[in-house]
């Protein structure tokens, strides 16, 4: 707002230098109730807003998808799945008939000429089992020195819990993301066996000192010979400061880590995109591009930052709304040529999608001009630019990056891959809070990523976690483990 000398100079200037103060003073006015209608406006469906921060309020659903003309439910030729009765069941029960149920005579002598049969899938009684390992100790007859039997893997206390039990402690903590306490709850409930949290943050540390060695070789993998992966960070707590989990993934593979920060300097520490060999799919933040390597980025984050425009500005019936629809004929150009085993768009197809993207962002930099300041307020740095024209500075300096997957089938359209995975760290905050301790963050995050990776791989987490414990953690065969 002007003050009362700027507005007494104005006043003694004359009617017209109080005319264009006053315009001066509205346009700023009307320009910040519109940055803040703007940020009200915004919600996880036209922004890059996490759903939780829609409040009870949430946004009428506009799904994307086109209507097929199917019925809902299993199609035409879909394989059911359904319980099916098994030939040799574990167990049989014989439930005789003793009374006829007309006229009550004794049935017991009479043989059954029929048997209907019904099975019941259920779980048996589980209990704790104590097993006691008892090593020898014997005295050589020649040298009279004693020897004693070696002890399994992994039995090294006088009274201990076994790695099946400990599997389970850790599935429940950091897979099922429990607090403790729940843990605590479950295992008394499941297994009638009191375990102190000590002991569950036990397991899970001894379980991430197992499985180390397999996520520094994903890291390794993802670093020097992966040809596209996703990358993606979030914000979590940890003893009670913001921190950022940094995630780096492929279909197949998954490496995440905590780091203080989230910029650049994180990314540096954690060592994968300095040296990446690949292209790196990610949204928009300026540190990726500080990288000399291949970019690809996710159009979703475009498609909600158009769909924003389309809600809030007139000209988004324009070349917003085209450009949108442009992405997304691209998109379905790429998927129909993916099913018919194509490689790759013919070259025609591809230089008609680049002319009309180039010609609906020369349409929109016409309607969003460069934003000048006046020159009796001089500033540091650029003037700030309008949201459109931002838009339109990034889809234009990096046009190669968003379009790179209509040119390479291996680069999907978005980087759902990645937001997925980071997801569960969200998933972990709303379910047992922050972290309290950077070195639970760490454990977390590299079981974390262990599991993922074995998801992926379709393996049983239950199973992966019994083989880890018992000193042989999975790791896929096109990983090699260091000596």
């Amino acid at each position: 707002m002007p003050g009362e000398a700027e507005i007494n100079a104005a006043y003694d200037q004359g009617r017209s230098a109080v005319i264009a103060l006053l315009q001066e003073t509205f346009l700023a006015l009307a320009e910040r109730i519109q940055k803040l209608e703007d940020q009200l406006a915004k919600n996880s469906r036209n922004s890059g807003k996490p759903p939780s921060s829609d409040g009870y309020e949430k946004p009428a659903p506009k799904s994307r998808r086109t209507r097929s003309r199917k019925k809902s439910g299993g199609q035409v030729g879909h394989a059911g799945h359904t319980l099916e009765a098994v030939g040799k069941p574990d167990t049989i029960e014989i439930h005789e008939v003793s009374h006829c149920a007309n006229c009550q005579a004794s049935l017991q002598s009479v043989p059954a000429i029929a048997l209907e049969k019904r099975q019941v899938f259920d779980l048996p009684e589980v209990c704790i089992e104590v097993t006691e390992h008892q090593a020898e100790i014997k005295v050589c007859p020649s040298c009279q020195s004693q020897t004693k039997a070696a002890f399994p893997f992994g039995v090294s206390q006088p009274v201990q819990y076994g790695n099946r039990i400990k599997s389970r402690m850790s599935y429940l903590h950091e897979y099922q993301l429990l607090p403790l306490g729940r843990v605590q709850e479950t295992l008394q409930d499941f297994y009638g066996q009191n375990i102190a949290e000590g002991t569950i943050l036990s397991a899970c540390e001894e379980l991430a000192g197992q499985v180390a060695p397999v996520q520094q070789a994903v890291k390794g993998h993802l670093t020097h010979k992966t040809d596209v992966a996703g990358f993606d960070e979030t914000g979590i707590r940890v003893e009670g400061k913001l921190h950022w989990c940094h995630v780096a993934c492929t279909d197949l593979l998954t490496y995440y880590e905590i780091h203080a920060k989230r910029g650049k300097m994180a990314m540096d520490e954690i060592g994968i995109l300095p040296n990446f060999k690949g292209r790196a799919i990610h949204d928009d933040l300026p540190s990726y591009f500080q990288y000399s390597i291949e970019h690809g980025l996710c159009n979703v984050h475009h498609l909600r930052s158009l769909e924003f425009l389309l809600e809030r500005y007139p000209q988004g019936q324009g070349w917003v709304k085209k450009l949108r629809d442009l992405l997304l004929e691209i998109k379905s150009a790429v998927e129909k040529a993916i099913t018919k085993a194509k490689t790759r768009l013919p070259a025609k197809t591809l230089a008609n999608f680049s002319t009309r993207y180039d010609a609906l962002l020369k349409q929109g930099f016409k309607l969003n001009p460069a934003e000048r300041r006046p020159a009796q307020k001089p500033k540091r740095g650029r003037p700030k630019q309008s949201f459109a024209r931002n838009l339109l500075l990034r889809l234009r300096d990096h046009k190669q990056a968003v379009l790179t997957f209509m040119y390479d089938f291996k680069v999907p359209f978005d980087n759902n891959q990645a937001e997925r995975d980071i997801r569960m760290l969200k998933v972990k905050q709303k379910v047992s809070g922050c972290f309290r301790s950077r070195r639970s963050a760490d454990i977390f995050c590299v079981i974390r990523s262990y599991i993922s990776m074995a998801r992926k791989n379709g393996k049983s987490v239950l199973d992966v976690l019994s083989s880890a414990f018992n000193g042989n953690p999975f790791c896929p065969a096109f990983i090699s483990l260091p000596a």
